[in-house]
Parts: C-alpha cells; structure tokens; sequence
C-alpha cells in the first residue's frame, strides 16, 4: 500500500510513440481540467537520459561538479534533481499530495488506466500494453478497433472520459 495521502490518487498515463502528440494532448487537457476545478500533476517518463538542469545555472554547475542532488527554490516554487537508481512513478506520485489527478507521460508498459495517442503519420496501431487502456485517441477519422476512440482534437469527449474513468478507479490501478 502506498503512503500517499488518504485523498485518492487518480492516474492517468498518456502513452504513445515518439511524436505522436502525448504532450500536445497533455498541454490542451490541463487546462480544461483545471477550469473544472481538478488540481493536475504530470509525471514524464524519459526511456533516455537527459539533462536535468539548465546549462549555464549555478545548480548545473553543481551537478557537473560532482553534486548527487540539487535543490533550487524560490518563495512559491522548487525544484530538486537527484541522482538515484530505481526511480519509480509511485515514488515521485509522493511529491504531489493535493493532486486530484497524475498524467504520467510516456510509461506504454504500465497497467495504469491510459490513453494512447495514435496519428497516422507514425502508424495506427497500438504500441502500448492494453492492459488499462481505456481510450485511443487518433487523427485518423475511420479508425479501426474494438477498442473505444475518438478524434484527438475533441478534448471535451477526452476530458469526460478521463472523469468518468477516476470517477470508476477509487484506487491507483
């Protein structure tokens, strides 16, 4: 059992190949969500490494001098990088306790309820694992599937979909 907050945790990962619109999607939905009076977080998940601070700031420099962590902060906001084997979506789902809702970008693999992103440039097949896949989201208007889709421009037929799947989770999976 996780320690997150008795409030429940809603998570929703927004999976799909490179390029395929996971951020655009994530970018029109947060607001859409926030003016219903949802608190979004986002978790990305990167298959590569990648660098975690802003060449030519204090805190890189500290981190290429040999710092295993680093924490900028301000009056209402911080940042922290730190280097440590095994990160998982469940450890960093702690740091967001007021968080009505996590998208998780990325994470094909995981069981969590997810949406794929499908355009037609980059195929029309699924590549994620269907186990927690409750939408497909495509360009390709005569799509073709058993599975529920819809257009990837409708972000009202999204959103009420994302509601009425963490209205139906009550748990993380």
């Amino acid at each position: 059992m996780s320690s997150l907050t008795s409030k429940t945790k809603h998570i929703v990962a927004i999976c799909g190949i490179k390029n395929s619109g996971k951020t655009t999607l994530i970018r029109k939905l947060i607001p859409r969500l926030n003016s219903l009076g949802y608190r979004v977080a986002t978790i990305k998940h990167d298959g590569h490494e990648f660098e975690s601070d802003v060449p030519g700031t204090d805190s890189y420099y500290h981190q290429k001098a040999g710092a295993y962590a680093t924490a900028v902060y301000s009056k209402s906001q911080f940042m922290i990088t730190k280097k440590i084997e095994g990160i998982t979506n469940e450890m960093l789902m702690e740091f967001f306790p007021e968080a009505d809702l996590i998208f998780i970008e990325g994470c094909k693999e995981c069981e969590y309820p997810k949406i794929e992103v499908i355009r037609s440039v980059n195929g029309n097949e699924p590549a994620s694992n269907p186990k927690g896949r409750f939408l497909i989201a495509t360009d390709i208007l005569d799509y073709k599937t058993n599975e529920p889709y819809t257009s990837l421009d409708d972000i009202d037929t999204i959103t009420q979909a994302i509601i009425q799947r963490i209205g139906k989770e009550g748990n993380n999976k």
